[in-house]
């Protein structure tokens, strides 16, 4: 005899499209590890594959690395959070840790000088793509700081290239 269907679960049909650039929609929680932006960039890389988003490899590749290597440094937890994102024709990544945001000006203002140093290859990246990156206190449960960066498509794939202004 069968075994009966749990009367709270949903039935969700199976959906057979094919993933495609507007369905790109991850979030992933990484280890505060030496590793994570290696499977942060394995793991992007798989994503955007599968979704067609083979022209913009390079730079959402860099943009995922410097993001969450800053992350694992930064962050004062085991863990962090990573999320990719395609919407209006460019891929948003973003990258929460939970160092909280200083209450004291001149902490502040260091520890801001000190991210945003160490996301200076970020910087020139979506510069090279008329993308964009920031950072700045997080609005999630539990607080912390957020940091992002937005690599349009069209600009993104030519990243790199003689056509390109990367």
């Amino acid at each position: 005899m069968p075994m009966p269907r749990c009367p709270l679960a949903p039935v969700f049909p199976a959906d057979f499209t094919a993933p495609m650039p507007e369905t790109v929609s991850y979030s992933l929680t990484l280890p505060a590890a030496l590793a994570s932006p290696a499977l942060a960039r394995a793991t992007a890389r798989a994503v955007l594959k599968a979704h067609d988003l083979h022209d913009m490899l390079d730079p959402a590749l860099q943009a995922v690395g410097e993001l969450t290597a800053v992350a694992a440094q930064f962050t004062e937890s085991a863990d962090f959070y990573l999320s990719l994102r395609y919407r209006a024709d460019s891929l948003r990544v973003i990258v929460y840790d939970n160092h909280p945001r200083h209450t004291q000006p001149h902490l502040a203002n260091a520890c801001d000088t000190r991210r945003r140093a160490a996301l200076r290859v970020l910087a020139c990246v979506c510069r090279a793509c008329d993308g964009d990156w920031g950072f700045g206190e997080s609005r999630e449960p539990g607080g912390g700081t957020r940091m992002w960066a937005r690599l349009p498509r069209e600009s993104a794939a030519t990243y790199g290239s003689d056509t390109g202004r990367g």
